[in-house]
């Protein structure tokens, strides 16, 4: 039985009656100022707002009416199956402002184990791995089909294809790093490809460094297919030595899975000539290590973290590097997410066939998530352009960092 009830003091008064869990779900609503219905596992539908409903969410079952009112508990419901929403996503996700994120102690506790205690080359490799075990296929479903980038693409205009964008993304490095045929570039993550096709055919010379095997196969038959000079390594960037420096070096998207910056611009320091300039873009956020339970658990395991732009700056500085740019690019990566969360959306029956509707729920949120926290400021995204000086930098260690804030402090 439907029953559609407005204004929301109507919606209220029959949430009291059928108990606290509905009561503070009609409590959440309201004070989201959400237009939308309520599925009841009774079959009722509560309604909410004054304007016509955006979106449904759908309560399974009386246990699922006690999920708690947290990111964590409502996306996990959502991919189990115990709740649906229908509807617009993104008016949806309106209401997870009013949310907490329900980070469990359990989940700090790893996280801090992981960053702190683990070799993070070990962590790297095993939170990579259970990411993209799901095949090139799953990915190529939904990014763009040009250069295959799982990174923000670069918009002229809204109105432009993806596939456009990623042109522009390649365009943006190419003229930043100053790129000519017979250089080296250092393509750090690899992907599938698109670094090594663009500039291999503009006769650069491409090195990739990937931890993913499935990259570095689809990397090298690229190469075999294309006739491009380029080679691909099979490692983790924090354990790279060069026997000849690099003329330049790019990392599209991968330093949220690198926390460890100092390290990080040691080493690209090593890789690279005096002169070399590194291109680096990145989601990013306010503060370091800020990220969503739900993501951390579903999406991206391990010590991901998104980019802190002003804490990468310091290190570059601090490892021998001058910082030549920095731009914002949220909107670009607000556009791009959302046409990929279009894309996975459109290709939902071939999803669920192939890789199960767990998969599909798990990913649609992180899609559509990460729309929503572009548009709202949540998530920023940056492109950051530095070049390597002759001297190392001063490189401090943990006492003369100590030393140095104390010594601010006074």
């Amino acid at each position: 039985m439907a029953v559609n009830i407005a204004p929301d003091t109507a919606a209220a008064r029959s949430a009291q009656q059928d108990g606290a869990s509905v009561l503070e779900i009609a409590s959440l609503l309201t004070g989201a100022g959400a237009n939308c219905e309520v599925g009841l596992p009774d079959g009722r539908t509560l309604r909410f707002g004054k304007e016509e409903p955006a979106f449904k969410i759908v309560f399974r079952t009386d246990a699922a009416l006690k999920t708690p009112l947290t990111e964590m508990a409502l996306g996990s419901a959502y991919v189990e199956g115990r709740i649906d929403f229908e509807g617009d996503m993104r008016e949806m996700l309106d209401v997870r402002d009013h949310l907490a994120f329900g980070t469990t102690l359990a989940q700090k506790l790893r996280f801090a184990y992981e960053l702190l205690l683990k070799s993070p080359t070990k962590v790297n490799r095993k939170a990579i791995h259970e990411h993209y075990t799901l095949g090139d296929d799953f990915y190529l479903t939904f990014i763009d089909q040009r250069y295959r980038f799982y990174s923000h693409c670069l918009f002229h205009d809204a109105e432009e294809e993806l596939e456009e964008a990623a042109e522009h993304k390649l365009e943006s490095m190419w003229n930043a790093l100053g790129l000519e045929p017979g250089m080296r570039l250092l393509d750090i993550g690899g992907g599938w490809g698109g670094v090594t096709e663009y500039c291999g055919a503009r006769g650069v010379h491409v090195t990739s460094i990937t931890l993913v095997e499935d990259s570095a196969n689809y990397i090298r038959a690229l190469i075999s297919e294309k006739k491009i000079n380029g080679e691909v390594i099979l490692g983790d960037i924090l354990d790279l030595e060069v026997a000849e420096p690099f003329d330049h070096a790019v990392i599209y998207g991968v330093i949220e899975h690198i926390p460890n910056y100092a390290r990080f611009c040691a080493r690209v320091w090593d890789a690279l000539k005096p002169s070399g300039r590194l291109y680096l873009d990145a989601s990013a956020v306010k503060e370091k290590f800020a990220i969503s339970p739900f993501t951390r658990k579903f999406t991206w395991p391990g010590h991901h973290s998104f980019l802190a732009v002003q804490d990468m700056v310091r290190e570059l500085l601090l490892h021998g590097f001058e910082v030549v740019e920095v731009a914002r690019e949220t909107r670009d990566y607000e556009l791009t997410i959302t046409h990929w969360a279009e894309r996975f959306d459109t290709a939902r029956e071939e999803i669920v066939a192939r890789w199960g509707e767990e998969t599909y729920r798990a990913f649609r949120v992180f899609l559509w998530g990460g729309a929503h926290a572009f548009k709202t400021n949540r998530l920023q995204a940056y492109h950051v352009v530095s070049e390597r000086r002759a001297d190392p930098g001063p490189r401090p260690g943990f006492a003369r960092r100590a030393a140095g804030f104390v010594g601010s402090m006074v």
